[in-house]
């Protein structure tokens, strides 16, 4: 009887070693993977470099977010002041992400009135409206397997935001006048510089809009956050300057 005992003991402690092998290699291959993974990343946020310029750590920050959000097919807000430059991220976005080959499409939610917005993201069919004598494609249509981009989303109508929920939920929409729905399927990137949150509370944008919208939330910075890249931006304005004006 001593002798079982004695072997199920060494039999046990070898399982134990083994297992305890088996559990450093896997965490062993896990920190490598992640950390092949940042390397990658970086690089990725390096390349960007170049189109986003600034050395800040805000900058630095920014770019990193944007890989992270072009890996994702996660809708994103992009919330900033005017001028920050939020198209630039939205095309970075789409860029760097799985759809790139596919078409980048964009529009300012705040610079068409809304009888025409509608129009513009979904289509409408012939005959939808006086004047449209024959079918056209949306925004919506001609984004399919791309990415959409509608800049200041806090002006949208809250009739069209509802359609455009739904557009995010469930991948269906239906052009004015058109009898049928079709299917999209597209990458939305969102941005605006209004407070959304204030919005909410007044009525003017939707709730459920709005999370649906910020599955992907991203800052962008305001140059009084980046002013040690205020030299770098005036050397580049002025050699853009210079390259137009030769």
């Amino acid at each position: 009887m001593g002798a079982f005992e004695a072997l199920l003991c060494r039999l046990w402690s070898r399982l134990t070693r083994e297992q305890g092998e088996r559990h450093r290699s896997q965490a062993l291959q896990a920190s490598l993977a992640k950390l092949n993974d940042g390397a990658r990343r970086q690089t990725l946020a390096d390349r960007l470099a170049d189109d986003l310029l600034g050395q800040s750590a805000v900058m630095s920050s920014l770019r990193q977010h944007i890989i992270r959000a072009a890996e994702t097919q996660l809708a994103v807000l992009l919330q900033g002041q005017t001028g920050t430059g939020k198209d630039r991220v939205a095309r970075a976005i789409h860029q760097f992400s799985t759809r790139s080959k596919a078409p980048f499409l964009a529009i300012n939610c705040a610079a068409i009135p809304e009888a025409l917005l509608e129009s513009e993201l979904f289509g409408h069919a012939k005959g939808a409206f006086s004047g449209a004598d024959k079918a056209r494609e949306g925004l919506i249509s001609q984004a399919d397997g791309g990415t959409l981009f509608l800049d200041e989303i806090g002006d949208m109508p809250l009739a069209l935001q509802a359609k455009l929920l739904r557009v995010l939920e469930s991948g269906r929409y239906r052009p004015l006048g058109a009898s049928e729905e079709r299917c999209a399927d597209l990458r939305l990137v969102a941005a605006t510089h209004q407070p959304l949150k204030e919005q909410i509370k007044h009525q003017r944008f939707r709730a459920d809009l709005y999370y649906r919208l910020g599955q992907f939330p991203i800052n962008v910075p305001p140059l009084s956050e980046r002013r040690d890249d205020i030299a770098l931006l005036a050397q580049a304005f002025i050699t853009a300057f210079c390259q137009r004006e030769e």
